[in-house]
């Protein structure tokens, strides 16, 4: 424990959700929900205008629909995301050279570490001046927890929560976390919060009281230790500059269980060619490609296999995923498909014998591609299954090929008359497109045929900066 409130965890607050409403005039204040819109979607980020609905993070999207039946729901826009983070990352990293990114919206950062020597005034005014470059720079608010070790730093920034900033003292790390859910701490999940509730320990003071011999009794020795350390506010572990990937991997969940054979494996090859391109983007390669199979009953089989060197070609990654479903049985059909790769370098050293038989069967088996099938598939509201966040299956997709152009709500579009948008939605051969751009009035919606050759799909506009360039045609209700 540090003698000064030095270390910093900040937590943007509803990240997803958030940019959207940055980026989208017409949604700010409103209900936003961003995830998976099929059958089988799943909730990544409310905005806490959602929130009052009931409507949480890994909630099913249909059961959220059911509890906020009015909130926009909007497909992940990752390449968006990733660029607001840099700019968040970079204000961390002006303040300390020790910045320990958790996600792409929550870090720690190591104040010791930079220039100026903080104590408690000079702690808190630093976190008040990064919450404010931090909007100025993306419009986004961020919570803020200062503290002597890391888990009471992530524990403030989550009591500051929305938009606050909160210290702890030095010293009074066991009256505030007294009176706290023993789930507060890290660690303790359900299983552990309810082995504990029977044992009549429900909040952290009465963790710390039960003492150490009794917890180790109650948990093991390792659990045991840690949760009374834990209890007491005693946390020693460092702010790491540096935290490795271990595995890199994408998943694809179906509306519909797959049963045809040769569309299985066309997806296990896509899913391959993408977890590649995840992969390359990282800066790594990898040794051991991991198949993953879920069944219609909900059962799931993992398979790997480990290559004399690591990898960073599709050809190869495409040849042992594909070696790897031989073995799987995929009898009475399949929801959900992944590939990872992990045993992560940053070099390559590739298995040329390897290689060569990949691609010799890859080009054998040339048009397998093609008959796959769709991406993406129409949800409820006839909209398309999207990318879903990291940690979660990356997209939906649907059991019959594309016949038309599909339209997610939220995707960026460009109109050639009515310059840049976002759809809000489409179903029976329409796209309604809502044209505005971050830092305008909400914008005019208007409604065309799904193959209007004026629309594209388009990048995302960023949140701040000039935005001459695009075309001023959307005009404003």
């Amino acid at each position: 424990m540090r003698a000064a409130p030095t270390i910093l965890h900040l937590d943007m607050d509803a990240f997803y959700a958030s940019v959207e409403q940055a980026a989208k005039p017409s949604l700010r204040g409103k209900a936003v929900i961003v995830g998976g819109l099929g059958p089988r979607g799943v909730v990544a980020t409310a905005s806490y205008e959602a929130r009052r609905f009931g409507v949480h993070s890994a909630m099913p999207t249909a059961q959220a629909r059911r509890l906020c039946p009015n909130g926009a729901y909007l497909i992940p826009r990752f390449t968006l995301y990733r660029a607001v983070s840099d700019l968040v990352m970079a204000r961390l990293r002006a303040l300390s050279p020790l910045v320990e990114p958790l996600s792409l919206d929550e870090a720690f950062v190591d104040l010791e570490a930079g220039e100026a020597a903080f104590d408690s005034a000079g702690a808190r005014a630093a976190g008040e001046r990064l919450r404010e470059e931090i909007r100025a720079a993306t419009g986004l608010s961020a919570s803020v927890g200062l503290a002597g070790s890391k888990m009471l730093a992530k524990v403030a920034s989550e009591a500051a929560k929305p938009d606050g900033l909160l210290l702890i003292e030095p010293g009074t790390e066991r009256e505030l976390l007294a009176p706290m859910s023993v789930r507060t701490l890290p660690g303790v999940g359900p299983a552990t919060g309810e082995h504990l509730r029977r044992a009549g320990i429900t909040t952290v003071g009465e963790l710390a009281e039960a003492g150490e011999d009794e917890l180790v009794r109650m948990t093991g020795r390792a659990h045991g230790v840690a949760l009374y350390r834990m209890a007491l506010g005693l946390d020693d572990r460092p702010v790491v500059a540096e935290r490795d990937a271990k595995s890199v991997s994408v998943e694809d969940t179906f509306d519909v269980d797959l049963h045809d054979r040769v569309r299985i494996r066309g997806e296990v090859q896509r899913l391959a060619e993408r977890c590649v391109g995840r992969l390359r983007a990282s800066g790594h390669s990898g040794r051991t490609i991991v198949l993953k199979v879920r069944r219609y009953d909900f059962s799931t089989l993992t398979r790997s296999e480990t290559l004399r060197g690591p990898t960073d070609d599709p050809a190869v990654v495409r040849e042992a995923a594909a070696r790897l479903l031989e073995g799987v049985d995929t009898t009475g059909g399949v929801r959900l498909l992944g590939v990872g790769v992990s045993g992560l370098a940053d070099y390559t050293q590739e298995d040329l014998f390897a290689q060569a038989e990949a691609e010799a069967r890859a080009e054998a088996a040339e048009g397998l591609d093609e008959g796959g099938g769709a991406e993406g598939a129409d949800g409820a509201a006839g909209e398309p299954v999207p990318a879903e966040p990291e940690g979660m299956a990356e997209s939906s997709a649907g059991a019959e090929p594309a016949q038309e152009r599909r339209w997610p709500a939220g995707t960026d579009v460009r109109h050639g008359e009515y310059g840049p948008g976002w759809v809000q939605g489409s179903g029976v051969g329409r796209v309604t497109v809502r044209f505005e751009r971050p830092g305008s009035a909400p914008g005019r919606v208007r409604t065309f045929r799904v193959d209007d050759p004026e629309l594209e799909p388009s990048d995302p506009l960023p949140l701040v900066g000039e935005h001459a360039e695009d075309d001023a045609g959307g005009g404003t209700d």
